[in-house]
């Protein structure tokens, strides 16, 4: 099984196994990794699972689709960047074992 590493802003890391076919948004949340809301319930429909992906793996999970709900919603998020997405539109593969995703200080 794949492994994620969330950092907090403060730099704390939480590293988690994560079942391949779960979202981030899931796979943080099933191991209470704090400062991550996900209040919309992992519909793509209130940007509070904002993450930051390294830019080493950006070529695996790519940016927000063009024009996508998500798109639209990291345009509402507070300091969005070219590395950011929401957790919830992240499925966890096993070629993603490894992924670093960093949070935010906070979800608004």
């Amino acid at each position: 099984m794949p492994t994620v590493t969330y950092i907090e802003a403060d730099g704390r890391e939480h590293i988690v196994t994560v079942k391949s076919g779960t979202s981030a948004r899931d796979a943080a949340l099933n191991n209470n990794v704090p400062n991550l809301d996900g209040d919309c319930g992992g519909v793509c429909a209130c940007a509070t699972c904002h993450v930051y992906f390294d830019e080493r793996w950006i070529k695996k999970i790519g940016t927000a689709p063009p024009e996508s709900a998500e798109e639209s919603l990291l345009q509402f998020v507070e300091d969005c960047r070219d590395s950011s997405r929401l957790a919830c539109q992240i499925v966890i593969t096993d070629d993603l074992d490894g992924l670093v995703l960093r949070l935010p200080a906070g979800q608004h």
